[in-house]
This record gives structure tokens, sequence and C-alpha cells, in this order.
């Protein structure tokens, strides 16, 4: 029983854009796990006012119906309904696997992180993958609602960020039998996300333990998991270069001019399918800024401040997983302040990357000129970081 006098019920979350291979898995899961139950929130109709709920088995629908737009945002109905739905699931018993099969463009951190807010155990987190598709996905830089695929009215995200971001966090990915994909479009989602399990969705096993029914149960851990997605202590991709696909890790410990960055910023956007990290500016010592791109398109946000430029008193409120990494990469003058950013591409131009980044940084004599020379730097990354 869980705390809230209810039988536990495991919550496996399956999501993902590719939208036949998503539905392919979860198929599975069902044939797979007997007993086990779908819940899934269609968000096509959200522009009339209706989030479509339905909750099936390996039999066919059992039960269906409407969940009220909340504030006009479908995502937030989404989030209002779930819950109730499971807990009702839950008080019925006889479920061993609640499967939660995201609607498109629904990414899985937030949905997991409100499961489990609501007092269920989320035991796995897949994200669906057509290997073939990556590359087009990925650099898909249309709005999200040009396909009729956002969220919500307000929904800003495009289509390469979004994927990016599912496939990123899913621990596993459930891989899509595709004919059309080749070595090298299997070495891009290897690149991507090295860390991931990589299950084949293939052919079922009715006595619940085909593979990626056992990753459906492995155990999932919110709070790790919203950690490697952190700039400050993400689980960045490692140097790489097979099949055509490369990718370029590239660290620097001195800052970058803010106007030489800027003018760079549509070649180096350009330059790979993926990149990623945090980086430093010379004009903004004590801002973490993370660093984003997929699809021709970046989002360049600040991420708080460096661990360096807290005082002392002030490192107990950060979390241990921060702190543990600041301190493996620490400078005696910088502290974590650096340049970390990861380029994945076929066909990366790893020489020309690192040669423009380089021409990014301080010169010599500017870095010799010191802190408050650097902050009198005109800042030209003001309209991008405003809020």
């Amino acid at each position: 029983m869980s705390g809230h006098g209810r039988p536990d019920l495991p919550v496996v979350i399956v999501g993902g854009l590719h939208a036949d291979a998503r539905r392919a898995a979860v198929a599975r899961l069902l044939a797979d796990v007997p007993g086990s139950v779908v819940l899934h929130h269609d968000l096509a109709t959200a522009a009339v006012g209706t989030v479509v709920r339905t909750v099936r088995d390996a039999t066919g629908v059992l039960s269906s119906g409407e969940a009220p737009l909340v504030n006009d945002c479908a995502c937030c109905a989404l989030r209002e309904d779930l819950v109730p739905e499971l807990e009702r699931l839950a008080r019925a018993g006889g479920t061993p696997l609640a499967v939660v099969e995201l609607w498109d463009s629904v990414e899985p951190k937030a949905m997991a992180e409100v499961v489990t807010a609501g007092g269920f155990t989320v035991t796995g987190v897949i994200t669906a993958v057509d290997p073939a598709l990556v590359l087009p996905y990925l650099g898909n830089g249309d709005d999200l609602a040009e396909g009729g695929l956002a969220a919500a009215a307000t929904d800003q995200r495009t289509v390469a960020d979004t994927f990016a971001r599912q496939l990123e966090y899913a621990p596993v990915l459930a891989l899509a039998d595709s004919p059309e994909a080749d070595d090298e479009d299997r070495e891009l989602l290897a690149q991507l996300h090295p860390t991931a399990r990589r299950v084949p969705i293939g052919h079922g096993d009715p006595a619940g333990s085909s593979p990626l029914a056992r990753a459906a149960r492995a155990g999932f851990d919110v709070e790790a998991a919203a950690a490697a997605q952190h700039p400050a202590c993400a689980l960045l991709p490692a140097e790489a270069d097979a099949h055509g696909v490369a990718t370029l890790v590239w660290h620097s410990r001195r800052p970058f001019h803010p106007e030489r960055l800027y003018a760079a910023l549509e070649d180096l956007t350009c330059a790979a399918a993926r990149s990623r990290g945090r980086f430093w500016l010379a004009d903004k010592a004590d801002t973490l800024l993370h660093w984003d791109a997929a699809g021709g398109a970046l989002c360049v946000e600040s991420a708080g401040p460096w661990l360096a430029s807290l005082p002392d008193a002030a490192w107990e409120m950060v979390p241990p997983v921060r702190r543990a990494a600041a301190a493996l990469d620490w400078h005696p003058e910088h502290g974590d302040r650096c340049q970390h950013l990861v380029f994945t591409s076929p066909g990366l131009d790893r020489d020309g990357l690192e040669r423009l980044l380089e021409s990014c940084l301080l010169t010599d004599a500017e870095y010799a000129a010191g802190r408050a020379a650097w902050e009198r730097l005109p800042s030209a990354f003001d309209t991008l970081l405003e809020v």
C-alpha cells in the first residue's frame, strides 16, 4: 500500500514525437504485461477547448471522457486530470502497470514530476524513437504550432528543441524497427544520448520479460534525471567519431568576448545538428549561461550564478550533485567558471568549429586587462537574455 492508503500502482511514461514508434512501444507493453492499462490525453482538439482522455487495455477502450482546459492550457488540463485518473485506477486494484502515453509534443520531464508529486512511483520513462527520423526531427526548426503540435496557444517551442529534450531526458529509448535507418542514424542516436538504454520494440513476450517490459519497471529517479539536465552538472556526451558522425567536446578556462561570440552565433548554431552546454561571458562573470541549440535555432538562458560567485554561506543551499560537479573541475582562480560546449552532428567540421570558438575568446591582452576591464565590455547578449 502507498502512503495514500491505496494499492501501489507502478507508472511508466512513454513519450515522443515519433507517434508510430510511440504507439508500437505502448502496444508492446500492453501485450507483454497482462492486465496493464494505458492512459492517454489527446491534445489535438485543445484549440477548440477540449482534451480527450482515453483509458484502454489490450482488449480496447475501457473508458473515455473530456478533461476541461485549465487557463486555456492543454498541458495544465493534463496535469490536473492525470493524477486523479491514476488514483482511480489504483483504488480499483488489479493493475500491474499503468502506462501513461504522452501526446506527441508533451515532454516527459514535466509529467514524471507531476506523477511523482501525486504520490505514485514512476518505474520508467521511455522515449520511442524511429532511428531514421532522428536527423530530420533534430533539423526541423518549425514551430510546433505549424504542424498542429502545440500544447497551448502560447506554445513557442520548435519540433527540434522539443524532440531533443524528449530524447535526452529518458534513460530508455524504445527503438522502432526501421528499414530506412542506416549506421549513421544509429550512431547519431548513440552519440546524442550515450548513457541511454536502447531497447528494440521488437517482438513480444507474454511472460512479461521482454526487454521493453523489463525497462518499463527498472526504476527511475526524478531528482537525478532533473540534475542530469541542468547545465551546471549535465551528463553531456563525450568525444566521439564514427560512421560519419562526430561529437566535439570543447573546454576553455577563458571567458568569451561578448561581441565576438554574438557575431559568431549563427555560424556556431548551424555548425551541428545539436549543441548544448554552459558558457561564460567576460562581462557577466557571475552568471552561468546555458547553451541549447537544435534545428538551426539557439536558446541562451541564465542558469543562475556560478558557484564561485556565491558567498560560502550560500553553498549549503546548493544541491550536493551540483557541488560535486563543480569540485571535479575547480580552477584555483576561476572556480567553476568555464566553457563546456558539446557539438554533435554528421559531417561535423571539428577543426573549423574549434577555430571559430577560440576566436571568440578574450585575446591575451584582453584577458590580462583583468575583470574590471572585462565588465566594461559591451553587453551584446542583453536582448537575447531578456525574459
